[in-house]
């Protein structure tokens, strides 16, 4: 999705304008993306809600858009994003948090390759007094508000774990005309089984803590699938 992030930089990127997102092919190859535990309610009817492992072997909740690399369903070919709800993660481009010097230091950045940077239209993304620019400070809040989520969701997928409530997805689908099953593997979700299986103490503490509306909101969600195999059927995104 990002071609050149870059840290955003006064100096730098005086001059440059933003324009307003009217296409999200900028996101159309991208087939899973990173959910919020603040979304599952909206994000629940739409996609289906998997938990993935990270390069550190950390489990993180995302958004399934496609049932293979490269494939997001909700896209159609004039850009138009086509269910009413779209992640956090996919409004905040063109920008994006990176990481400082020290452990709790973070950076706006921003693709420079952007097709909605400009140098003559938009919103200057710096003032003529050399301070960032409304659409730059704004970006900052949601990505300060997106951070504060991100925590909670890390909390949320170490209690699963924690509590060895997630198991492999193995998920074999068949598109129309199609002689071979699509194989999605690397995908967790939460086993029913052992939810029922909590003792009451833990089960009334994870209500208490609000985990309980996430795990079926996730369980929900996962009917989507087939939302996305019709989808896939009807060649609805190109």
């Amino acid at each position: 999705m990002f071609k050149k992030l870059v840290p955003f930089n006064s100096q730098k990127h005086a001059g440059k304008k933003i324009l307003s997102i009217d296409s999200y092919q900028f996101a159309e190859n991208t087939h899973i993306a990173s959910l919020l535990v603040n979304e599952f309610r909206r994000a629940a009817p739409v996609y289906p809600i998997v938990f993935l492992k990270d390069a550190e072997d950390q489990y993180g909740s995302y958004a399934l858009f496609g049932l293979e690399q490269g494939e997001n369903l909700f896209i159609d070919a004039e850009g138009r994003w086509n269910v009413g709800y779209i992640p956090a993660i996919i409004r905040r481009y063109p920008f994006a948090l990176g990481k400082g010097e020290g452990q709790d230091q973070f950076l706006i950045c921003l693709d420079e390759e952007s097709e909605f940077i400009s140098e003559s239209e938009g919103q200057p993304l710096v003032n003529e007094d050399g301070k960032p620019g409304e659409v730059v400070e704004k970006a900052k809040e949601f990505l300060s508000e997106l951070y504060k989520s991100n925590q909670l969701t890390s909390r949320f997928c170490k209690e699963l774990e924690e509590q060895e409530l997630l198991t492999p997805l193995n998920m074999q689908i068949k598109g129309k005309g199609e002689e071979k099953a699509i194989n999605i593997a690397g995908c967790y979700g939460v086993d029913e089984r052992k939810l029922n299986e909590l003792s009451d103490e833990k089960f009334v503490q994870m209500r208490k803590n609000g985990i309980l509306p996430l795990i079926y909101a996730h369980l929900i969600s996962l009917a989507q699938i087939e939302r996305l195999v019709r989808l896939k059927n009807e060649g609805v995104s190109r």
